[in-house]
């Protein structure tokens, strides 16, 4: 199935496009964003600004100099070609690592001093930000300019609508699957597995076997509530999260019950410091060969490749298992990366400019070919140059059926989505069994979502 086909098929259902992160890597050295991204400890450009330039700031989840993303690569690539050329405008980088980034970005919303341009994730990250009425309304110049609009894949601005307005701009997406060691599953002797059960009996063998079976991040507690989300949609199917949303399915009914019961027997073959790991941490223990598997969004690939180019040889990728009984198993969690532009930046021109940079032909082949990201535009990409897991992913995605988006961004508001979040942690942790846990969610819907 080539990438025009595997597009079709992801875009023509309801697509709910969850992000983290957020995903991906992030530096944890990164510096701390300011308000003139000239001033010391914010990042510096290799294209000096030229007299009279047009100046605007884009603020980013990652250090462009110092990363050993590749995707983090091909965006510093993008802006130094955007600075490079002669086009009357410069763009300067705010950066900072991921964990602080929604802290820092907020405090210089909240001060005045946003950001010409901002990466973010879709769902209740994305909605306070168009709530609070900071947000530029990309309708009009859209509409404006058809030969950009008509580019863009059908359905890619699903979620970054609002009451018809299309507020974002998204520059590549990724899905969330299964990678694992090949040599590692050689030497211990297991097969791909496609069931819930089959995937348990893996992770006994490769335990048996000496090897941490699962590497994850409660640390970051995103990386936790995907793999939760993946088992809730695996239990109940599609209209669990329509049904909480309206009331009428709960959190305590047996379909939510059961995937907190699998993601706490699953937790018994995670790596012996998931608890402190962040993500990073975790992705390093996967492409370092310290545990057989990493369920990550297919974001990681630039990571894995970029730190331990060797994996390539040895990196397999399976969807998400299904569940004997459950719902459709081959629904699969896609997400996008996007642009937003400040409502009060003083230079659109030049904001809209980056936006068609980033988004562009040169730019989208190279989210494919080299950091192994699926491209928003209809762009023909030469798997020969790609990373040789986004062929594996395609692969894997031939039998899709549908897709939704992480599940904690795609609840009530940030605050539900944290409540997720943070008891699903408690439950792996033994905290609070998982009864009682999602117990607590529904308190939480029923005082905060219900009664608003």
């Amino acid at each position: 199935m080539g990438m025009k086909k595997v597009l079709a098929v992801l875009l023509s259902t309801v697509m709910m496009t969850g992000l983290l992160s957020g995903c991906g890597s992030k530096t944890e050295e990164a510096a701390a964003p300011t308000a003139d991204a000239t001033e010391e400890g914010a990042a510096t450009e290799e294209v000096a600004a030229a007299e009279g330039d047009v100046e605007i700031t884009w603020m980013f989840w990652d250090d462009l100099e110092a990363t050993q993303d590749i995707m983090s690569q091909q965006y510093a690539e993008t802006i130094k070609r955007f600075n490079e050329a002669d086009n009357g405008y410069h763009v300067n980088v705010i950066t900072t690592n991921l964990e602080e980034y929604d802290t820092k970005l907020n405090a210089l919303i909240a001060a005045g001093q946003a950001p010409d341009v901002w990466i973010c994730n879709p769902g209740p990250n994305m909605t306070q930000y168009v709530e609070a009425d900071v947000v530029m309304d990309l309708t009009d110049v859209l509409n404006s300019d058809s030969a950009w609009k008509d580019s863009f894949t059908g359905g890619i601005f699903e979620r970054l609508t609002y009451d018809g307005k299309v507020m974002g701009v998204p520059t590549n997406f990724a899905a969330a699957c299964v990678f694992y060691n090949t040599e590692i599953f050689e030497k211990t002797g297991v097969a791909v597995p496609k069931t819930w059960d089959e995937f348990m009996d893996v992770c006994q063998k490769i335990q048996d076997a000496g090897y941490a079976p699962l590497t994850i991040s409660a640390g970051t507690p995103w990386c936790l509530s995907m793999v939760a989300g993946y088992l809730c949609d695996r239990e109940g199917g599609p209209d669990n999260l329509k049904g909480v949303a309206d009331g009428s399915v709960k959190w305590t009914d047996a379909s939510y019950v059961n995937a907190a019961t699998k993601l706490l027997d699953l937790s018994k073959y995670f790596q012996p410091t998931y608890l402190g790991d962040s993500n990073d941490q975790a992705t390093a223990n996967f492409y370092n060969g310290d545990a057989a598997m990493l369920i990550q969004g297919s974001w990681a690939i630039s990571q894995i490749n970029g730190n331990a180019p060797e994996m390539q040889d040895k990196c397999g990728v399976f969807q998400f298992p299904g569940i004997e009984g459950g719902s459709d198993p081959n629904r699969w969690i896609v997400k996008t990366d996007n642009l937003l532009v400040s409502k009060n930046t003083k230079n659109v021109d030049a904001c809209i400019a980056l936006l068609k940079e980033f988004t562009g032909e040169t730019s989208q082949k190279a989210t494919a070919e080299i950091a192994g990201k699926m491209p928003i535009i209809d762009v023909e990409v030469d798997y020969s140059k790609a990373p040789k897991q986004l062929s594996y992913v395609q692969e894997s995605m031939k039998t899709l059926t549908g897709t939704f988006g992480f599940y904690n961004e795609s609840l009530d508001s940030v605050e539900a989505g944290d409540k997720f979040d943070n008891t699903m942690v408690s439950i792996v942790m033994g905290e609070i069994t998982p009864e009682d846990g999602m117990a607590e969610v529904q308190k939480f819907y029923d005082e905060n979502v219900y009664n608003k």
